[in-house]
């Protein structure tokens, strides 16, 4: 019996961290550094692209999310990668999208065919792409290494500013084509006063290696924003041997800056990187940064995690503790228009993919795995009707239709059968027997044919539920 006991106590507690967690956001990969932008009433995050397994940043490209309320993300795949600029060979780091005019700029760092560090631009008529290299070559290089990490803020007055560096910080101000700058390259003088510490060698003997001031120091990840009239620098700062999130202040775009101190520090987020932005989305303020939490993660494997949070009546920001359960939705979703099955809020045992056919899907689903929806509004009048978008190449599986939980009343069941590919996509459909109104969790459940079978079952396009 102690099997069958254990079997059922690992099933028990894996369901409960499925219906309650939230954070990482992002289940199907993982997602460094995220980049999160306001536009036309949707939040984006622009992120990385971490593969896992190795013993450096191992990332060659960066991935793109989007959610009108703050819970169920739809993956819009990743619109450009190294290969997207014939400048760049190896290590594709930190970004941030900014619009203007009608345009999305993408700031990416990567390593130049050269072996340096360089900043370079892809522009779009959209803010999921597609994306292409604005210039041909780097916006920013410098032959240093510290090149990484870029951040734009576009003021008030119109004026665009962008900041970057790893142990120095430097910004130029940006033409307002967004792809071109005027002026010199500055460097932002770093004091106890400004970034909580300066970086120092601890002995000149010792190959200029870095040590830290004990209270903070800019380190990397610069995050630029203005708030009423102050000016915010959040950076990834250092704790106790790990980086911490820090921020200092201005009443200018361009300094002087004001040390304020840590805003996350000392959690437990499996991963010594951390990399953060702050955005004011329907009346609340969030905190993106990323952990080492999903399977498999860590420093090498960082994933996008959220924080909700307020203000301090002074504007400051106060301290933020990580949490599993993450943010409360702030919107719904309707049941009644196609929905991609890649907007999820959470997911286990299955991966998302592209092709040129349908898109962005669901792809690599087990038997045993599930896809969560948060916040979806039935209305008044219940569905009859459930339909999938789905393809298989072998045997298929099943698709089971649940509210409220994993084990909540089943509202639809629909039998996956060989579709002749895993690109052949069929529409199937399934009357509905349950009465469904108000607002509920979805839960798109997977099942083999074969209780013991381990195979791939089958791809998931899109869904739509028929009242």
């Amino acid at each position: 019996m102690r099997p069958t006991k254990l079997t059922a106590l690992v099933a028990a507690v894996c369901m409960q961290y499925s219906l309650y967690a939230q954070n990482p956001i992002i289940q199907t990969h993982y997602t460094p550094d995220p980049a999160p932008i306001v536009h036309n009433g949707t939040v984006y995050v622009y992120t990385g692209d971490d593969v896992p397994g190795y013993e450096f940043y191992n990332m060659t490209k960066w991935r793109v999310f989007s959610s009108t309320d703050m819970v169920n993300w739809r993956d819009y795949g990743s619109p450009i990668s190294l290969e997207s600029f014939e400048w760049a060979r190896d290590r594709g780091w930190a970004a941030q999208c900014m619009e203007r005019d009608g345009k999305f700029y993408w700031y990416i760092c990567a390593q130049t065919t050269a072996n340096d560090m360089a900043i370079g631009v892809a522009v779009s008529d959209s803010p999921t792409g597609p994306f292409k290299d604005a210039l041909g070559k780097p916006l920013i290089i410098t032959g240093a290494w510290s090149t990484i990490d870029p951040t734009v803020h576009i003021d008030d007055d119109g004026q665009a500013y962008m900041y970057w560096g790893n142990g120095s910080l430097y910004y130029v101000k940006l033409n307002k084509d967004m792809v071109s700058y005027s002026g010199d390259i500055v460097e932002i003088p770093q004091s106890v006063k400004s970034f909580g510490g300066i970086r120092q060698a601890k002995n000149a003997n010792e190959n200029n290696q870095q040590t830290v001031q004990p209270k903070d120091t800019y380190i990397e990840g610069p995050w630029l924003f203005k708030r009423s009239k102050q000016y915010y620098q959040m950076f990834a700062g250092m704790s106790k041997g790990a980086e911490s999130l820090s921020y200092s202040v201005s009443d200018s775009p361009t300094g002087p800056w004001k040390y304020q101190g840590k805003i996350m520090t000392d959690q437990p987020t499996n991963s010594f990187t951390n990399h953060g932005g702050i955005i004011d989305f329907k009346g609340k303020s969030y905190l993106f940064y990323h952990t080492g939490l999903l399977p498999g993660g860590g420093s090498y494997g960082r994933a996008t995690a959220i924080e909700e949070f307020k203000y301090n009546a002074d504007g400051t920001i106060p301290s933020i503790t990580i949490t599993k359960e993450g943010v409360q939705p702030v919107a719904t979703l309707n049941p009644y228009t196609r929905t991609e099955a890649e907007t999820i809020a959470w997911a286990e045992k299955c991966t998302t993919s592209e092709d040129k056919k349908v898109g962005v899907y669901v792809s690599d689903i087990r038997t045993g795995g599930h896809i969560k929806v948060r916040s979806v509004d039935f209305g008044s009048i219940s569905p009859n009707t459930f339909q999938a978008s789905l393809a298989a190449g072998l045997d298929g599986g099943i698709l089971d239709v649940h509210i409220d939980s994993l084990k909540g009343p089943k509202l639809s069941s629909i039998n996956v059968p060989r579709t002749g590919g895993w690109d052949s996509w069929k529409t199937l459909s399934e009357n509905i027997d349950v009465k469904v109104t108000g607002v509920h969790d979805l839960f798109f459940v997977f099942k083999s044919h074969n209780i013991i079978s381990g195979r791939k079952l089958f791809n998931f396009d899109h869904w739509v539920f028929k009242p």
